[in-house]
């Protein structure tokens, strides 16, 4: 059936499903719930970095391993961050998702420290980096500050590197949950510096399988070259808000694949 609609029926169909899946029923059952929590700029940064970090796999399991993730930080995460001692540190360790666990997450709270207090935080990495069309540059020039102290090896796995070929799905996750605004109560739009037309849908597994089944993207690989090319259709649709069809590519493999 997919072969066979015309690009207008692609946009339609994708502007049908943003408007059915960008509501705040959402937020319930989507690791967006997570940074949803706070109030305070810097928690729902913090938080909503450390979800996006561990958000592969069930999304049952993200959710609650994310829940669990900052409750071990306390009431704040911003606090925590910034004025954590080793034996807190410690606790960090009975930390496990899949791949990342307490020795990952001890460092990635030591690096946002880092990048608040000599970076001034994130928005200001990603603002200062961003070209004029993409979030992509940003992203790597974040990882190499998010890294610039001593850090284990492997926890350099679980930020992708759109310049070393990688989707980067999880980091353009966040800056979506960052940057857009559109008083549908899921996305936050906490980032006023950087503009939404620059940003790129989130590319996995399943939203890549939604977007070739649609006709939007022929490359198999879900890689850095297919995001841009994947960015070059959806901008067409709408040139000021193009990661808002994460909603639709979402939804539509929902009901295509329950």
């Amino acid at each position: 059936m997919t072969e066979k609609l015309t690009e207008n029926d692609v946009r339609a169909l994708l502007d049908y499903l943003v408007d059915r899946y960008n509501i705040i029923e959402f937020i319930e059952t989507d690791p967006v719930s997570i940074p949803r929590s706070y109030k305070r700029k810097e928690d729902i940064e913090i938080a909503g970095f450390l979800t996006a970090a561990i958000s592969w796999g069930k999304r049952e399991s993200i959710i609650n391993n994310g829940r669990r993730m900052v409750s071990l930080l306390g009431d704040s995460p911003f606090d925590f961050v910034m004025s954590h001692n080793a034996a807190q540190l410690k606790r960090l360790d009975r930390f496990v998702h899949r791949t990342f666990n307490g020795t990952d997450y001890r460092y990635f709270v030591k690096a946002l420290k880092h990048i608040y207090t000599v970076h001034g935080g994130m928005e200001k990495i990603f603002g200062r980096y961003a070209s004029a069309t993409s979030l992509q540059p940003a992203i790597h020039h974040f990882k190499r500050a998010f890294f610039e102290i001593p850090h284990p090896a492997r926890t350099t796995k679980h930020i992708g590197d759109p310049l070393r070929g990688s989707a980067a799905k999880k980091m353009n996750m966040m800056l979506r949950w960052f940057v857009r605004k559109d008083n549908k109560g899921v996305d936050f739009g906490i980032w006023q510096t950087i503009s939404p037309a620059i940003l790129s849908c989130p590319l996995d597994l399943h939203s890549g399988r939604t977007a070739r089944e649609l006709g939007l993207l022929a490359r198999k690989q879900n890689d850095a070259k297919s995001v841009a090319m994947l960015d070059e259709k959806l901008r067409k649709f709408d040139p000021l808000d193009p990661a808002k069809y994460d909603f639709a590519l979402f939804g539509y493999g929902i009901q295509l694949h329950r």
